[in-house]
């Protein structure tokens, strides 16, 4: 059974294109013109993925992506915005996006960036670099990540977590106590080069801090080394 997709962008020709491409790459694809139209699907129906417009009729992409995560739906989304609308961009992805496209693109590198997400949030953990040796479980101080569960919890509480939130935790916890850089983490974790965009990290990162620090403002767990990137550490005292 393919993967289900959906996506919404009120441009037909868009719709027509993306539907099309998405389909002879053996996806079942969903399509909405418009924000609520989008929502309602996306509550709805048991998808995989949703290829979501930022501009759009009735509710514009940012208020579907947050109301999508506030109703604890995470299933990955990837942004579609205007050229260079970096505020957009950042903004999108700090509600929860998981990826963002930049308009005018090519409908195979949609297909391709759509399989890149997909591989990446597979619940099969043989297929997944970051998943490999790291055994059923892994404990770092009050955190507990289920790699072949895509689960993590914060003090016995389960953390609601979009994916690319869990990839790059795991991945932080694979490498635990080692620096790493953004462009690393970006290699690593999103599996492409963003060219020098690495604001993506610091927003995850920042995301991250939010669910699994008591006080994100002085983390604990994930260090911002100045000049450098981040690392995952053992906390020194779990207060």
């Amino acid at each position: 059974m393919g993967k289900k997709l959906l996506v919404v962008d009120d441009e037909q020709s868009i719709v027509t294109l993306l539907q099309y491409n998405l389909q002879q790459a053996g996806f079942e694809v969903l399509t909405a013109m418009d924000g609520e139209e989008g929502l309602e699907l996306a509550n709805s129906q048991e998808l995989d993925l949703i290829v979501l417009d930022l501009m759009l009729p009735k509710m514009d992409g940012i208020e579907v992506c947050k109301k999508l995560r506030q109703q604890k739906v995470m299933v990955p989304i990837l942004m579609l915005t205007a050229k260079d609308d970096e505020f957009d961009k950042v903004l999108g992805l700090e509600l929860g996006a998981d990826d963002y496209m930049t308009k005018p693109f090519s409908p195979r590198e949609v297909v391709a960036r759509v399989k890149a997400i997909l591989r990446r949030t597979q619940f099969a953990p043989q297929q997944s670099e970051e998943t490999s040796g790291l055994g059923d479980e892994v404990f770092i101080g009050s955190l507990r990540i289920l790699p072949e569960h895509y689960e993590a919890y914060f003090e016995g509480n389960r953390i609601e977590l979009t994916p690319k939130e869990f990839e790059l935790l795991l991945y932080l916890a694979k490498h635990k106590g080692r620096v790493l850089t953004r462009d690393q983490l970006l290699s690593a974790v999103w599996n492409y080069d963003f060219a020098g965009d690495t604001r993506i990290v610091d927003v995850h990162i920042s995301h991250l801090r939010e669910k699994i620090e008591r006080n994100s403002r002085k983390p604990v767990y994930i260090k911002t080394i100045r000049g450098l990137g981040y690392k995952l550490e053992e906390p020194k005292s779990d207060e």
